[in-house]
């Protein structure tokens, strides 16, 4: 049997790939990095994750093979590092491998000095030169000898490249003039507009989505089309908005008979993605059909919101109630087997109807990916119905159960791995997503779930004793310090929970976690928030992250947390923190808002104002639900049987048995209306 090495301990689905490369790999920590520093060798930091493509083939290539592992382990101190457990290194890496490169990407090799500073770094190496690109092997021995004969050179190009991530790293605190104006002169309009025009300009209004492939799904910009449609009834931005989810949904990045989508696509038509599926972009995707379908109705985005959620609840789901973090891409070695289908297999597994499915599905005899198919469905249901002479009653039985035979055989496939780490962060969004779809949808059962949920994430994420958050959980232990981003997703998810279930719990817990982070995260300006807490002592730079990537803003989420918390507990000091964290970013979010989008919808809401919502009554839980299933975006609301004085929204108010709806600004109210129309009326106006 082949030895192992250290990161056999480990338990990070992606180190454990690696526990039996002849590589001496090291988990990141101080055993590895007093090694580089005591033995005086280079370090060779390789950043994945479990369902990367690119990740797998080089392991196969090159970290499996032994005279590579030779070369690396004589002179190198080799780290892996799951990106997913430590997102700030990830981070941070990838800044100074796009100052270095101009590019990024997994798997991340990034070299660093014998004292831990990196110099140089690329992505996917290959085994022998091709073209322009040199083979791993001999880029090792070239930094090697460089060390030996030129390590001025590498030393000086560290301390540039450390004084670069120190100083993108600053965000200039200074109080702009714009500080000392009303919020109507601060945020405008016209910024809104530019932004909603930047947004179309870079819009494929073709084929939905943004730019040209590989596509993302990109839906902090999606959701501000939305919410502009809202606000300014904008036919052009919500067909745009429309025409990227229902691209998504009916394309190849949406598995169209087990549901849930997948990371991206390669085309521009979202026909073949890198088929690995990651929890947090399902989340994300379920939250803009959410709100799609509360502005449309449309009937699509429903199945689509229940599929989705099906096959989180089937296949991403661990026994504790918690979403795991990704499905592979690969099985058997190869990408998207467990997916694709040749003609014959096709036609065998439906039986009846195969060449009608077939062309519903776009299935054919050469295949339309790699001499296989990936299901895609080429035109909405009505119209092939229409076509084929059908009752769309009867297409979509017919439709249903062809998926459904599909997807039991499919299910005798070799599966592609699953990453079974769970991470807080991305189980607080996917907590706010079945929120949501259970507001948008008025499916109670699904805020039922999210609160025991809720529950779980507090018990496996949380050490009472210490009073610290965990970051990953598994096999029954929880690794790492909470990131910004784990505890700004959790405190939104508490926010939208109090919403859903009228219980002032949450937002209590709300208030408790952006008081940790506060004290943890908060930067020397006392104005944005630091990525890792202070806690967290073996990083070389604390970063800022800003924009918006695959995951939301850490700094966003949290100007949007203060913002609300500020309103609902009459904390103007966390209010005005927002408004300035607002302030710094508008320019940014207005030239960059496919960068921005949450920064950009936060610039959206101040413009139009926040409602404030109040729903007392002996049924107020039960109207407050039902209200939420209408699009208020731009709003914060508390309900109860009774007046509350410790919450300014409840304070103050008479209490009936008949259910009264207060509309408020700055905790002034209107005269109360008694029906769900009247209110929304009101919200309208």
């Amino acid at each position: 049997m082949e030895k192992a090495n250290r990161l056999l301990s480990e338990t990070s689905p992606y180190l454990l790939q690696h526990a039996y490369n002849p590589v001496d790999w090291f988990p990141w920590g101080e055993e590895a990095l007093a090694k580089a520093k005591n033995e005086d060798k280079l370090i060779l930091v390789s950043i994945g994750y479990a369902a990367c493509h690119w990740c797998h083939v080089m392991e196969r290539e090159s970290f499996e093979d032994q005279s590579t592992a030779d070369l690396m382990n004589k002179h190198f101190i080799s780290i892996k590092i799951d990106r997913e457990e430590r997102p700030d290194l990830d981070h941070l890496f990838m800044d100074a491998l796009q100052a270095i490169t101009g590019q990024g990407g997994w798997p991340l090799n990034m070299f660093l000095t014998p004292d831990g500073r990196p110099f140089y770094g690329g992505t996917y190496f290959p085994p022998i030169d091709l073209q322009n690109r040199v083979s791993w092997k001999n880029l090792l021995t070239q930094l090697q000898q460089a060390f030996l004969s030129r390590r001025h050179d590498i030393e000086q190009q560290a301390d540039e490249l450390k004084n670069h991530l120190l100083s993108v790293n600053k965000v200039d605190p200074r109080k702009f003039e714009g500080f000392n104006l009303p919020l109507e002169e601060k945020f405008t309009r016209q910024q809104t507009e530019k932004i909603r025009h930047q947004l179309i300009m870079m819009a494929d209004q073709v084929e939905g989505g943004f730019g040209k492939a590989p596509k993302f799904p990109q839906t902090f910009s999606i959701n501000y089309l939305l919410r502009y449609y809202h606000f300014f009834k904008d036919v052009d931005a919500l067909a745009q908005a429309e025409l990227s989810l229902k691209k998504m949904m009916r394309g190849g990045i949406y598995d169209q008979i087990g549901g849930g989508f997948c990371r991206y696509s390669t085309d521009s038509q979202w026909l073949a993605p890198h088929f690995e599926k990651m929890t947090y972009d399902n989340a994300l995707l379920l939250i803009s059909m959410s709100e799609a379908y509360q502005i449309t109705s449309d009937k699509e985005y429903a199945a689509c919101i229940e599929q989705t959620i099906g096959f989180m609840m089937r296949e991403m789901m661990g026994e504790n109630g918690c979403f795991y973090a990704a499905l592979d891409a690969d099985s058997e070695g190869v990408e998207g087997k467990f997916y694709t289908w040749s003609l014959d297999e096709f036609n065998a597994i439906v039986g009846d109807n195969a060449e009608l499915l077939a062309s519903y599905w776009d299935v054919k005899e050469a295949g339309n990916w790699e001499h296989v198919n990936i299901l895609r469905v080429m035109k909405p249901i009505e119209t092939w119905a229409s076509e084929n002479v059908l009752e769309p009653d009867i297409a979509a039985e017919i439709i249903t159960n062809a998926a459904e035979k599909l997807l039991n055989f499919r299910s005798r496939r070799v599966r592609p791995g699953t990453d079974d780490k769970m991470i807080l962060g991305w189980n607080a969004m996917m907590n706010q997503a079945l929120v949501s779809a259970g507001l948008a949808l008025q499916k109670k059962e699904w805020v039922d779930f999210a609160e025991k949920h809720m529950s779980t994430l507090f018990q496996l994420f949380k050490n009472e004793s210490l009073g610290i958050w965990k970051h990953t959980y598994k096999a029954g232990e929880a690794k790492f310090y909470a990131y910004l981003d784990d505890l700004a997703m959790l405190i939104r998810a508490l926010l939208l929970l109090q919403e859903a279930t009228s219980d002032p719990a949450y937002l209590d817990q709300a208030n408790e976690v952006a008081e940790y982070v506060d004290a943890h995260f908060t930067d020397e300006d006392n104005l944005y928030f630091y990525f890792s807490p202070i806690q967290q002592q073996d990083i070389l730079v604390r970063k800022k992250d800003l924009y918006d990537g695959a995951l939301p803003s850490g700094n966003a989420l949290m100007a949007w947390n203060l913002h609300q918390l500020g309103l609902l507990l009459n904390k103007p000091n966390w209010r005005n923190r927002a408004i300035q964290m607002l302030e710094i970013q508008k320019d940014t979010a207005v030239r960059y808002p496919n960068s921005y989008g949450l920064w950009a919808s936060l610039l959206l809401e101040f413009t139009q104002g926040t409602h404030e919502l109040a729903v007392l009554g002996q049924n107020a839980h039960l109207a407050s639900f039902k209200l939420l299933g209408n699009y208020i975006p731009n709003r914060v609301i508390m309900s109860a049987k009774v007046a509350n004085e410790k919450y300014p929204l409840l304070a103050g108010k008479e209490t009936t048995e008949a259910v009264f709806y207060y509309h408020c600004h700055q905790y002034s109210c209107k005269r109360p209306v008694n029906s769900e129309t009247e209110i929304l009326k009101e919200v309208a106006s």
